[in-house]
């Protein structure tokens, strides 16, 4: 014990930087590019937290392209996920390929100890989510899901106020995701393969973007489930999106409140927004930083407070510095955290229940 303090005090003495603080950045692999989402890693700036070892992607000419985008050299590039792990040896994968996919991902990494995080939802089905789950368990890795919305200040100011009960007891959540469809936005070739796919995506718009209001319910809800899942998927672009739905509406009913989630691929904006409404008031999370309140008065009367929210610190404000954080162990994930399989595993039984509800034409009950 006192020889760690004395090298400790040797430390602070010596460097201006205590040498303690001095850690190795996380060695990450990147399974797959097909993913658009994997800009998010490629244009990284380097902050220090994460060093980018090697990327699986056998398109050679999809890595090319990104090469030139991003200027990352084709030596980091594999044909295979176990070819990139055994010549680079990262701590952790982050997975931007099909949905699909991620099993396999998980399949290889979690038996090498090596912690994953997948790209939104955890899975296609809840048959692979569970076997998912038993491999990161066995093998004590961490399995996160990342969500855009999970790193938006308004959401977390929402559930802050929502907590502190500023709007009374909640009633009613209404989130709404999307943007026009993925032919009309113009998504690339790659991705639009398998994001189409009912097999390799697990859905359209319901799977593509129902996942995100699920998320965020468990997490408001602190991990409970609902009682019942009832859901309409329609199909307004068969000429774009000829296998899968581009158009859903799921209803998640709870002892105290009810959720409606609207992932769709027909919204004229693209969107990312939650309204939270209680007994006294609302809260709009209206996108990533602008964030409104309004305190009821009367019978429709109201005072509406306007906002922009700062970003979150670091590691709260972005996928790879959270995926570090947990990785070293400076942050625990609780079991309702958006990120967290917990949660996810709820989200994947929600999903599963729209997609039967919407299949079967009734109300899915899930057990608790």
């Amino acid at each position: 014990m006192l020889r760690t303090g004395f090298l400790v005090l040797l430390c602070l003495v010596l460097n201006s930087t205590p040498c303690l603080a001095q850690e190795k950045p996380l060695k990450v692999g990147v399974a797959g590019l097909t993913h658009t989402h994997v800009h998010w890693i490629l244009g990284r700036e380097d902050l220090g937290d994460i060093e980018l070892v090697g990327i699986t992607e056998p398109n050679r000419e999809l890595a090319q392209r990104y090469a030139d985008q991003h200027g990352f050299s084709m030596d980091l590039v594999y044909n295979s996920l176990e070819e990139m792990i055994a010549t680079t040896q990262p701590e952790a994968v982050t997975a931007f390929g099909t949905i699909f996919d991620h099993l396999s991902v998980v399949e290889t990494c979690a038996p090498k100890g090596i912690h994953v995080m997948v790209e939104k939802p955890l899975a296609v089905s809840l048959e692979h989510a569970q076997k998912m789950k038993a491999l990161a368990q066995k093998h004590n890795i961490h399995l996160l899901t990342n969500y855009e919305t999970t790193w938006y200040p308004t959401n977390h100011r929402a559930k802050e106020l929502l907590e502190e009960g500023k709007i009374g007891d909640l009633r009613k959540v209404i989130v709404r995701d999307g943007h026009r469809g993925p032919v009309k936005i113009g998504v690339n070739k790659e991705f639009l393969d398998w994001l189409q796919d009912p097999i390799l995506n697990g859905g359209g718009a319901i799977t593509d973007f129902g996942c995100y209001g699920a998320n965020l319910m468990t997490w408001l809800k602190k991990g409970a489930k609902p009682n019942t899942v009832t859901a309409v998927t329609q199909q307004f672009q068969p000429g774009n999106n000829p296998k899968v739905d581009d158009d859903a509406t799921i209803i998640l009913t709870y002892d105290d409140c009810q959720a409606i989630l609207e992932p769709s691929w027909n919204w004229p904006i693209g969107r990312k927004d939650m309204e939270l409404y209680g007994l006294t008031g609302a809260i709009y999370a209206d996108n990533r930083n602008d964030f409104r309140i309004r305190m009821a008065e009367g019978y429709d009367g109201y005072q509406e407070e306007k906002m922009t929210l700062e970003e979150r610190p670091a590691p709260y404000n972005d996928p790879f510095s959270m995926l570090a954080a947990v990785v070293r162990g400076k942050i625990s994930l609780q079991p309702s955290d958006l990120t967290a399989l917990e949660n996810n595993m709820v989200v994947m039984e929600i999903l599963d229940a729209a997609r039967q509800s919407a299949k079967k034409g009734k109300t899915i009950h899930l057990k608790h």
